[in-house]
């Protein structure tokens, strides 16, 4: 449409730089709730998979919570994923944030262990319900190490955050349920999609099972690409009827 109109050569990354530049992005609006609650007196742990070399299945799970819309109200997904195969190891759906509903996540994803790493971490943000007396003794008395986000906790926990996004924009967890029933239904469906169905290129594109028996060795299928910044400023765009400038303008 761009070039049809104005005759502009422009990739995506590069119009919405230009767009944010010039203060012309739709702001997001906030939402009205949170799911981490950091200010409490319990003890908080530094991160210590910040530089950690992660090549095998149950050498780190990662932990978050997710809300979930039923009806008028909102109800709280507690995951606990591996971080190499992706797969969800543990789920509970509560009706609060207290950490009896964190515990049964954790509790199941124990218990579907299928490895016996020496070594195996746990990590989550500061919210009270990962660092409380209950939680952290299930975690010490199973063998694991504590990590926790630091600063930006959204980018240190990023699996964690991508997995919320495909169960809730892929796979339907982010439309309004009907009732309770109908949630942990949908819930139990999704994951078993997730975990079973769905191919990640994380993975090689194996999906989340597959990667966890596979266990190591998972073949990457891209490369990290390098982004240089671009120096883009804002065109001045005649008004004149034809709705034309005068030269073509490549941007790039």
């Amino acid at each position: 449409m761009l070039y049809d109109k104005y005759h502009l050569f422009i990739g995506r990354d590069a119009l919405f730089n230009l767009l944010f530049k010039n203060s012309l992005l739709v702001k997001r609006k906030p939402p009205g709730f949170r799911t981490t609650h950091s200010a409490h007196h319990f003890e908080k742990h530094p991160n210590r998979i910040k530089s950690l070399n992660i090549n095998k299945a149950e050498q780190v799970f990662v932990s978050d919570i997710t809300y979930i819309r039923v009806a008028k109200k909102f109800m709280y997904l507690f995951l606990v994923t591996d971080i190499y195969s992706k797969r969800i190891m543990g789920y509970n759906l509560g009706d609060t944030l207290h950490r009896k509903h964190g515990l049964k996540a954790l509790q199941k994803a124990i218990s579907n262990r299928q490895k016996n790493n020496q070594d195996i971490f746990h990590h989550s943000d500061c919210g009270a319900q990962y660092c409380s007396k209950d939680y952290t003794q299930l975690l010490r008395k199973n063998g694991f190490q504590i990590s926790m986000t630091e600063e930006d906790h959204c980018y240190e926990n990023s699996v964690a955050e991508r997995v919320n996004g495909i169960l809730k924009g892929e796979l339907g967890l982010g439309e309004v349920m009907s009732k309770e029933d109908v949630a942990r239904q949908r819930i139990a469906k999704a994951i078993n999609i997730y975990n079973n169905k769905r191919l990640h290129l994380s993975c090689g594109l194996l999906t989340p099972n597959q990667a966890h028996i596979q266990g190591k060795g998972l073949k990457k299928m891209w490369k990290k690409r390098v982004y240089k910044k671009k120096s883009l400023e804002l065109l001045a765009v005649s008004s004149r009827p034809t709705g034309s400038l005068q030269q073509p303008v490549v941007l790039i």
